[in-house]
C-alpha cells in the first residue's frame, strides 16, 4: 500500500505519517515495524501488558515479550511505549469470557480482545500519541475503494486471522495498516533473520489472548467454581461422570475419562450436547456419529463491517449464497444465510462436524470477509 504524504506547500520537507506499531514481542509485529520503517513511515512502538494477574507464575511471559519488543524497537531505533489496559481487558473482554463458560458455552476472547482492545482501545490511545495509523502483525489485509475499507484474507492460507478481525468496525480498519498480510509465515521469518532480529525464531504464541499459555483447566478454576455432574451417553444411560460442564466442548474426545464399557463397542467417545439445566454432559461413540453433525445454525445478530447494503439485504430475505467458517483454519464452506426475526439462520450445503454454540461464524465472499456472529443453537434438517 502506498503511503499518503503530508506535505503543507511545495518548498517544504515531506512529513511521513506516524504510524504506530502493536509490538506483542512476536516475529510477526517484529517484522511489521521494520517493513513499515523501510517504507519511509514514522515508526513507533507501543508493547500493551493486559493481564495483572498471577504475575510472576511459570506461565506469565508478559514481562520477556515486553524485553523482546524492546529489543526490536532498539535495534530499529524507534521509539518504544508501553500501556497497561488491563482494567479494560477484564471489563471488556475477560468478563464475557467468564459468562460464557458459566452458562455452558465455548467462547473465542480472541475476536473480543480485537474489537474491544487492540483496534479500540489501542487505536485511541495511539491517536492521543498523535498517530495517523496503526499497525498489526496480523495475516489479513485491507483494500480501499470509493471511501470504503474492505477486509480481505491474508495471502497465507495457513495463517489467515481475518476470522479473528471480522467484529472490528470499518472504521478502525480505515486506519490500520497490516503489512505482513501479503506475505507468507516463511518469508516473515527470513527477512527477520536477514535483519538480526531477536525474535525471528521465536515461537508462535498460541494461549488466550494476553493471559497466554497455561493449564486451561486450572486457569478456569480459579474463576469458577466446579460443579460435577452426570456424563450420560445418548440413550440416557449414566456412563461416568464429568467435573463441569465449563471443561468440555462439542466434539471432545479427550479428557472423558470414559474407560470400557461393557456391552459397548471400543469406538472413542465424543461430546455431543451439554444439558445445562440437569448439568449432565451427553456422549456418543464414534468419530462420525450422525449426532456430531448438524447443517443449520442460528446467530442472534451479525457484525456485517461495511453495513448491509441493498443488493445483501434483498437477498438475505431469500438467502445470501456465501461461505463461512464455524472455527479457526477451517476450509470455506458454502452456505445460506437467511434474515429471521429472531437473528439469522445460517445453512450448510454439507453437514458440519462439531459446530458449536458460544464460538463464531465469519461469512466470505471469495476473499472479502463480510463479517460474523456468535452461535447460538444448531440443528440437523
Amino acid at each position: 500500500m502506498d503511503h499518503p504524504n503530508k506535505k503543507n506547500s511545495a518548498s517544504e520537507e515531506i512529513s511521513m505519517p506516524k504510524v504506530i506499531v502493536g509490538m506483542s514481542g512476536g516475529v510477526d509485529s517484529s517484522v511489521t515495524a521494520l517493513l513499515l520503517k523501510q517504507q519511509g513511515y514514522t515508526v513507533e512502538g507501543l508493547f500493551m501488558k493486559n493481564w495483572d494477574e498471577d504475575d510472576g507464575s511459570q506461565y506469565c511471559s508478559a514481562e520477556q515479550d515486553m524485553l523482546d519488543a524492546k529489543s526490536v524497537a532498539d535495534l530499529l531505533k524507534i521509539p518504544f511505549h508501553t500501556a497497561n489496559f488491563a482494567h479494560e481487558y477484564w471489563d471488556n473482554v475477560f468478563e464475557d469470557f467468564l459468562n460464557e463458560y458459566k452458562n455452558g458455552r465455548t467462547p473465542n476472547p480472541d475476536i473480543l480482545c480485537n474489537r474491544e482492545i487492540k483496534f479500540k482501545i489501542f487505536l485511541n490511545y495511539a491517536q492521543i500519541l498523535g498517530a495517523d495509523y496503526i499497525a498489526t502483525g496480523h495475516y489479513a489485509q485491507k483494500i480501499e475503494q470509493e471511501g470504503r475499507t474492505y477486509l480481505l484474507k491474508g495471502v497465507d492460507s495457513t495463517k489467515d486471522q481475518s476470522y479473528f478481525l471480522h467484529a472490528v468496525d470499518e472504521k478502525a480498519f480505515s486506519k490500520t495498516l497490516f503489512p505482513i498480510g501479503k506475505m507468507l509465515k516463511t518469508e516473515v521469518r527470513k527477512i527477520a533473520e536477514e535483519h538480526g532480529l531477536t525474535t525471528a525464531t521465536k515461537k508462535d504464541s498460541t494461549g488466550i489472548c494476553f493471559i497466554g499459555e497455561r493449564r486451561f483447566k486450572d486457569f478456569l478454576q480459579k474463576y469458577l467454581p466446579a460443579q460435577p455432574g452426570k456424563i450420560e451417553s445418548s440413550s440416557g444411560d449414566v456412563i461416568g461422570h464429568h467435573n463441569g460442564l465449563m471443561y468440555h466442548t462439542i466434539g471432545q474426545r479427550q479428557g472423558l475419562g470414559i474407560g470400557g464399557l461393557k456391552g459397548s463397542d471400543d469406538s472413542p467417545w465424543y461430546v455431543i450436547k451439554k444439558d445445562l439445566l440437569r448439568n449432565v454432559l451427553i456422549v456418543a461413540q464414534g468419530t462420525n456419529n450422525p449426532l456430531l453433525f448438524s447443517n443449520r445454525l442460528r446467530v442472534s445478530d451479525i457484525h456485517w463491517i461495511n453495513g448491509v447494503s441493498k443488493e445483501i439485504e434483498g437477498k438475505l430475505a431469500k438467502g445470501l449464497s456465501c461461505k463461512a467458517k464455524n472455527r479457526y483454519r477451517q476450509t470455506d464452506q458454502k452456505c445460506s444465510v437467511i434474515k429471521k426475526r429472531q437473528g439469522y439462520q445460517i445453512t450448510f450445503s454439507d453437514p458440519q462436524r462439531a459446530v458449536t454454540p458460544g464460538q463464531f461464524i465469519v461469512l466470505y465472499q471469495e476473499n472479502l470477509c463480510l463479517g460474523g456472529g456468535v452461535i447460538e443453537e444448531t440443528w440437523n434438517v
